[in-house]
């Protein structure tokens, strides 16, 4: 049963993700609070899930035209750095401290869209 309680829940995970809509804010609440899985296997799956979508995405980006590589080289250096910081971070961390610090990104996250749906109805 836990096969494809866990299929489901990657193809209800999946779908934001497909969208560009940051599949993670979805896939680590429903492996944690629905599958019954540990926060940082539920990040770490996320991670690895994303390895082959970002590849498939910067290929359809490339195909179409739309990849800007300009500046890049910026990005990448500080982007590995950090990754590395907030791992070791992570791993260190309680669960439950960590599942905490989640639920307050992901609050800030809605208050953030919240407000920039607002301010786009106003100006219109």
């Amino acid at each position: 049963m836990s096969f494809y309680l866990y299929l489901l829940l990657g193809f209800l995970g999946g779908i934001p993700a497909g969208m560009g809509m940051g599949g993670g804010t979805v896939t680590i609440p429903l492996l944690t609070l629905v599958g019954g899985v540990e926060q940082k296997i539920a990040q770490c799956a996320n991670l690895f899930s994303f390895l082959p979508m970002s590849i498939g995405a910067l290929k359809t980006h490339r195909d179409n035209g739309l990849l800007k590589t300009e500046g890049v080289g910026f990005i990448i250096l500080p982007a590995l750095l950090f990754s590395i910081v907030g791992s070791q971070i992570a791993a260190g961390t309680k669960d439950g401290t960590l599942a905490k610090a989640f639920g307050v990104f992901l609050i800030g996250l809605a208050i953030v869209g919240f407000l920039r749906e607002k301010k786009k109805t106003e100006i219109k």
